[in-house]
């Protein structure tokens, strides 16, 4: 049978998968103690998928009320994160996944490629650059669009320490020299600390945030696999967090346990480092859920053997008793499958008193749950450097009555006069949420 045939077929039988459904109210799959009710297995995983669209003439997401939103950047080529400058400027990763010739081999992994091209992701080749947008009347709308560094290998996280740019590829943190007000570096680009990487490379995006006093980075390395199912020696050094030494590259492991975690923030009152994860998949729709947690050093968070603490997954075999038993539980549940990936706190934000303190993340959406979940940016509300509250959204509308994706918001950042900027994917857009004047 051809290619297409087998394809054709995986694609049907994933799809006769899709009748498992949610049967959990949302509300009890977020907080401090989600309801964790029994795994439901199936010889075929759910899947279903909100198919890219982009969107139409005239239309944008909503914003919360009282908030309202404009498109800060358009025609920009899947830009997946944002980071501000000290003067204002703001730097774009357009990315998409690199190359992965060991991913995507078998009839499953060929029929979750085309869900994954389905959902937006691979469409085209990853642009590979970091642009700059300046909005120099500080009207909301960058005038100025210009390819800050290009010819990078899949670029998600941005730093800036001091005169130098550190910036995460899909396989190693470079750095080129900044000056400020300058709209493109001319290099070298100088490789700081390899990243694992390799020809499968799964979970594929690395971000990178800088410690208070610029002397540490620390990197966010996802797993290779849903739950190690290629082998555990395909997963050194990944479902972790490196700590990594700026001036001489040498790392280690900070925290680990991780299935793939992305957004990282310090809060602000505790000085703690946070960050989002999205736990692991083929467990039904009312499991596991994604979480926003701080991140403690030397801990470990129970990936690949056990979620939300020693919950085992019993798929993993053998499992590590000891592991399992010093487990960490996360400190919030986002909800199953919203696919967390953009974090920042509220600190410089000016959105008004409800979203004065707290976290926004930004929910690239689900593609393996019934009904959808997530596509969305929420406001998880903090007191005492602890979340305190269920999450208010911020901005929705991404995904229409058909069920087609307009956009997918992925990274999200404070910009210097307090606007939240989102990075939508799927949209081509960063689009700017701002309280009226």
């Amino acid at each position: 049978m051809r290619l297409g045939g087998v394809l054709a077929l995986a694609a049907a039988a994933l799809a006769a998968g899709c009748m498992e459904s949610s049967k959990l109210a949302p509300e009890k799959s977020v907080g401090a103690n989600p309801e964790l009710p029994a795994p439901t297995r199936s010889l075929i995983p759910t899947v279903h998928v909100a198919e890219a669209r982009g969107w139409p003439e005239g239309r944008k997401p909503m914003a919360a009320q009282g908030l309202a939103v404009t498109a800060f950047a358009t025609a920009l080529d899947h830009p997946r994160w944002i980071y501000v400058l000290p003067n204002g400027d703001v730097l774009v990763a357009e990315s998409d996944h690199p190359p992965q010739p060991e991913e995507g081999k078998g009839i499953k992994g060929r029929a979750m490629a085309h869900f994954m091209k389905k959902a937006g992701s691979g469409q085209r080749p990853s642009a590979n650059r970091i642009t700059l947008l300046r909005d120099a009347d500080g009207d909301g709308i960058a005038e100025t669009k210009s390819v800050f560094l290009a010819s990078l290998n899949s670029p998600i996280g941005m730093a800036l320490i001091g005169a130098e740019l550190f910036i995460a590829n899909a396989d190693a943190i470079v750095r080129v020299p900044y000056q400020q007000g300058a709209t493109k570096t001319d290099g070298p680009v100088t490789k700081v600390a390899d990243l694992p990487g390799g020809p499968r490379n799964h979970h594929w995006t690395k971000n990178i945030h800088a410690s208070r006093d610029g002397t540490k980075l620390y990197a966010t390395v996802g797993s290779n696999s849903n739950v190690a199912e290629n082998g555990m020696q395909e997963e050194e050094g990944r479902a972790a967090i490196w700590e990594v030494d700026v001036k001489t590259g040498a790392k280690r492991l900070f925290a680990t346990g991780l299935r793939n975690p992305n957004g990282l923030a310090w809060e602000p009152q505790t000085g703690a480092l946070w960050t989002v994860v999205n736990e692991r998949d083929e467990l039904g729709s009312d499991l596991v859920p994604d979480y926003l947690t701080s991140v403690r050093d030397g801990a470990f968070y129970g990936w690949p053997y056990s979620y939300w603490g020693s919950n085992i997954d019993d798929r993993v075999k053998p499992t590590d008793a000891q592991l399992v038993k010093k487990a960490v539980k996360p400190d919030y549940a986002l909800g199953n499958h919203v696919a967390p990936l953009g974090l920042t706190f509220a600190e410089g934000a000016n959105l008004g008193a409800t979203f004065a303190s707290g976290a926004f993340i930004g929910e690239h959406g689900s593609w393996n749950r019934r009904p959808l979940n997530g596509y969305k940016v929420v406001f998880v509300p903090f007191a005492n450097g602890r979340p305190s509250g269920a999450p208010l959204d911020v901005l929705t509308g991404f995904v229409d009555a058909d069920g087609h994706a307009l956009g997918r918001p992925v990274g999200v950042a404070i910009e210097k006069r307090g606007g939240l900027l989102v990075a939508d994917d799927v949209g081509n857009t960063i689009w700017r949420v701002a309280a009226p004047p």
